[in-house]
């Protein structure tokens, strides 16, 4: 779990600092750069796995393309920024596996993680590391560090052990990656400038079983692009039983979750079909067809006329409201969650019940984590007033872009703005969301519709919108009420 994200030089992300509960939703119009937030996190879990490169190339350019790696750094004309920089602090799993399947156990589960990395002078389209840390936040400094709302009971379920030496440190140009035991040991010296992956991307289970766990941590951090031709799909018998960053293998998943059952697989097809049903009507039953002959798993919802519907025929709002409720069934998702626009092809009337599921899916933080309460946690970005308007107000990060002047140069950088009175804005008092602000995003208006009434006189009619008609006024809200 993802508790605070620092980056730096990123993209247009320049003295960035957000923290992260449960649940995050980060507002902002297009083109702010708000999905870059959401390109950090991947850029870190990529990172986790693979090489410096491979992970810089797997992140999307602003065109949507990828193939330089100078896209990353932050640009201001023809002046491309030489480093960028994070530091992430998060909540670990306690045990785990490594690459060679040998169990991990950590020795403290909350801890702060920093790597700086740089362009390489010698080789443009090449990147070096700086620097690269990984240190373990204190128990002084747990309840601190951890602003948003939670239980005791739920702290001292995911925050354990305590240790003084770093796990990974630099020191002049070497990485050190330290073993669990302290002291005792000698570290394993790296030099910073030759390593293609950050040292972390290498931890096993055997030399340093926290840094593992870290590592695992990053690499569950994923952003879902649901695609509904990926949704519609019907599954071979050995196809990935997690279902897929754009919603592939969703009956196989919804599949091995009804094995895992001990047999009761009927109960877990219906648990996802009930919670369906809570979002759209007319939902009766959700299965899934095993084809012995083809070796073809496929999805069928079935309405409360009888009729069943495969995968195909579903349209694409119940396909992503189907994924998200075997996502939130799934006891072996965990890590972050990023979803961009989840409101793409919902209903309005829809979307408080998709906004209820998304927040479901993330940790309950007034209860002890473990198989019922998995550690994770759902960050989506949108435009959409209607997603503003219902989503809880200390969830809420409104992007926003500033106007600075460093080093002779002025450019914009993005801002992420809290509402007042919320554990955010304790948090950070600097960046608070004006009433202004929040009212032309939840009542949008068009500026140039009154500019253009005026000017065309009265042989031209102003075009009336639908919130202009006098039988629905009385039933919008009262925009002068609100900024009371």
């Amino acid at each position: 779990m993802l508790t605070r994200l620092k980056v730096s030089g990123f993209k247009n992300l320049v003295d960035v600092d957000v923290r992260f509960g449960p649940f995050t939703c980060i507002a902002g119009a297009n083109g702010v750069g708000k999905s870059y937030l959401l390109d950090a996190i991947r850029f870190l879990s990529a990172l986790a796995s693979a090489s410096l490169v491979d992970a810089a190339l797997s992140i999307r350019d602003e065109g949507g393309r990828s193939g330089d790696v100078r896209s990353l750094f932050h640009c201001v004309g023809n002046h491309v920024t030489d480093s960028m920089s994070f530091e992430a602090e998060m909540l670990v799993p306690k045990t785990g596996l490594d690459d060679l399947g040998q169990e991990a156990k950590a020795s403290t589960t909350f801890l702060r993680y920093s790597l700086v990395v740089a362009r390489r002078d010698d080789s443009p389209g090449s990147l070096q590391i700086v620097s690269e840390a990984l240190h373990h936040i204190t128990k002084g400094e747990t309840a601190r560090n951890l602003a948003f709302p939670h239980k005791p009971v739920w702290r001292k379920s995911v925050a354990i052990g305590e240790r003084r030496s770093p796990y990974i440190s630099t020191a002049d140009g070497k990485i050190k990656v330290h073993q669990d035991g302290g002291s005792s040991g000698k570290p394993r010296s790296l030099l910073a400038s030759n390593l293609p992956r950050t040292a972390l991307s290498a931890a096993n289970a055997a030399e340093s079983p926290t840094a593992t766990l870290a590592r695992r941590e990053m690499q569950s951090w994923r952003l879902l692009q649901l695609e509904p031709s990926a949704l519609r799909q019907p599954d071979s018998f050995n196809a990935p039983t997690q279902l897929g960053s754009d919603g592939s293998h969703l009956a196989s998943c919804l599949y091995h979750l009804g094995r895992m059952q001990s047999g009761d697989a009927a109960n877990v097809y219906a648990q996802v079909a009930n919670r369906v049903a809570q979002l759209i009507e007319g939902v009766g039953k959700i299965s899934i067809d095993r084809d012995e002959r083809r070796e073809l798993l496929t999805l069928y919802l079935t309405d409360l006329d009888g009729t069943s519907h495969p995968a195909r025929a579903l349209s694409d709002g119940t396909l992503r409201f189907i994924a998200l409720a075997v996502l939130e069934r799934d006891p072996q998702i965990d890590g972050v969650v990023c979803l961009e626009e989840p409101e793409n092809g919902i209903h309005p009337e829809r979307i408080p019940a998709m906004l209820r599921l998304l927040q479901d899916i993330a940790v309950d933080p007034d209860s002890a984590a473990g198989e019922d309460n998995p550690l994770r946690q759902v960050i989506i970005n949108t435009h959409s007033p209607a997603v503003v308007a219902q989503v809880p107000d200390d969830s809420l990060l409104l992007a926003d872009s500033r106007e600075i002047l460093r080093d002779g140069k002025r450019f914009k950088r993005l801002v992420f703005r809290t509402l007042p009175n919320t554990w955010r804005s304790q948090a950070d008092e600097s960046h608070s969301i004006s009433r202004g602000q929040l009212l032309s995003y939840l009542s949008p208006l068009d500026p140039f519709q009154e500019v253009e009434a005026a000017t065309r006189g009265p042989e031209f009619p102003k075009r009336r919108r639908v919130m202009d008609r006098l039988d629905l006024q009385l039933l919008l809200p009262n925009l002068d009420t609100v900024t009371r």
